[in-house]
């Protein structure tokens, strides 16, 4: 029986874009895009994260990594060190190089040289993209934070039964942490502005339904909802998606998942239901690749 493995390649480029569109007027465009809509563009160093799958060899490898870094670089990495994305490549032409555009169309100059399962590309630590291979549709993910203090407590049980079940993170007076939010959305790349979705209005909806409720609250006393509902880092997550499935539908694109990040140690992950119509992300039964 053959033995399947995923295998991942980090690779690194720094480039400059600008999100620009000649059929608009120049206000039209700093209305859309504001600063990224500067003439002399804006630059990132960009992280991107090659993943394939295949068979472990006699060798021990699915690919020769000295193999595949010399394909990323002939066919990506290379070309695009130090360039303006606009220009480089005809398919930024047509669609910006916005980060979900890039990872698109990264995956189509390796595919026919690699195994691909996936493209992660990270324009920032606080910004990246997944592409699939599924045609315009890709996955953005945006982080911040906020910071709150909670007490774990049911108001059902008595304080020593609290502290049975939460230890010491049932005591009175709460304790605080400075939480790390990670939202990731679903969508069709727009196939002129390469965008799923208009990050400010992203940004927005985040920070209005989300960042400025709950920053710097005690979560049990400023927040209804966890008068009753123990503010554990699970229920917040879970909080979070309800409170912002709706709102990101209405901008055109799905929730796929929120991460919470309580402390280095904690976190957790909550998924959102898959909407009619929409398939589930991919999942990889490496004994058929």
């Amino acid at each position: 029986m053959a033995d399947h493995c995923l295998i991942q390649r980090r690779s690194h480029f720094s480039a400059s874009h600008r999100y620009w569109l000649p059929e608009l007027s120049p206000e039209e465009n700093q209305q859309r895009f504001g600063l990224a809509s500067h003439p002399l563009g804006h630059g990132h160093n960009y992280e991107l994260f090659v993943s394939m799958a295949g068979v472990v060899n006699l060798y021990g490898m699915v690919l020769n990594l000295s193999d595949v870094k010399q394909v990323i670089h002939d066919q990506v990495t290379g070309p695009l060190e130090s360039a303006h994305l606009n220009s480089v490549w005809p398919e930024f032409s047509e669609t910006l190089p916005t980060t979900e555009n890039i990872a698109r169309v990264i995956w189509h100059r390796l595919a026919p040289h690699l195994p691909l399962v996936k493209i992660q590309l990270f324009e920032h630590p606080q910004l990246w993209a997944e592409y699939y291979g599924n045609s315009m549709e890709a996955y953005l993910t945006t982080a911040t934070h906020f910071s709150a203090a909670h007490r774990l407590a049911l108001p059902t049980l008595s304080e020593a039964e609290n502290y049975q079940v939460y230890g010491k993170c049932a005591r009175p007076n709460g304790h605080g942490h400075n939480y790390h939010l990670e939202v990731t959305v679903r969508g069709t790349i727009d196939s002129r502005t390469g965008m799923v979705v208009e990050l400010g209005a992203l940004h927005r909806v985040i920070d209005n339904l989300v960042i400025e409720p709950l920053d710097h609250t005690f979560l049990n006393k400023d927040i209804p909802y966890f008068d009753q509902v123990v503010p554990t880092a699970e229920n917040i997550a879970l909080h979070i998606r309800d409170l912002l499935q709706g709102p990101l539908q209405d901008l055109g694109v799905s929730l796929y998942k929120v991460r919470l990040v309580e402390s280095p140690n904690n976190s957790c992950e909550v998924f959102a239901p898959v909407p009619a119509g929409l398939m589930p992300l991919p999942t990889f039964n490496l004994a058929t690749v």
